[in-house]
């Protein structure tokens, strides 16, 4: 399976969110997206980065990001996840797995010693079609954070004509750190 990477456009994809009401990528051409992928409803680990995005909700739509979350959930488990955590963004009801494999999120996990497939929890930041940045493994907690993060830096790489090959947070900080450091002597 093939994991997609920042430059490519969003690949084709029909699927339900908690209401029903189909979401495509014709949604994701416009404006600024963070399309997160995490593994399930009501545990531990996602209830805190759905949390962490609801409670930055308002921050990132100041910024033009709108916030769409998918697991393998049903659209029932994902209202009650709505509801229970007051979440002010859809939830995709990927059942089948065909947006998890498009994008590439599918595979082998390790936890408690138990090797099992599934979702590996990835962020897609997504610009007119086009993804822009992947944050992968996000803390949960800081979820909202990281998002504003590769944002701004993919505004500041624009501004300064530079091409971006990948993102990803690890490679963000060092690449920002070199950023500042190689301009701040140009500073007076």
């Amino acid at each position: 399976m093939k994991h997609l990477k920042v430059g490519d456009t969003v690949p084709k994809f029909r699927v339900k969110d908690q209401n029903g009401n189909l979401f495509s990528p014709t949604q994701l051409k416009t404006g600024k997206w963070a399309l997160y992928f995490y593994p399930k409803d009501l545990t531990p680990g996602c209830i805190n980065q759905a949390c962490n995005l609801k409670d930055n909700f308002n921050t990132l739509l100041q910024k033009g990001i709108r916030v769409a979350g998918v697991s393998m959930d049903t659209e029932k488990l994902h209202q009650r996840f709505i509801d229970k955590y007051e979440l002010p963004f859809p939830l995709l009801a990927d059942t089948d797995r065909k947006v998890i494999d498009a994008f590439g999120v599918w595979g082998e996990k390790k936890f408690m010693g138990r090797v099992y497939d599934g979702i590996h929890r990835t962020t897609f930041l997504i610009q007119k079609g086009i993804i822009i940045g992947i944050i992968e493994r996000p803390k949960t907690k800081y979820h909202a954070e990281e998002i504003l993060e590769v944002f701004n830096r993919h505004k500041d790489l624009k501004t300064q004509g530079v091409a971006i090959k990948k993102h990803n947070v690890n490679s963000l900080r060092t690449s920002a750190n070199n950023f500042v450091t190689s301009n701040s002597s140009k500073i007076t």
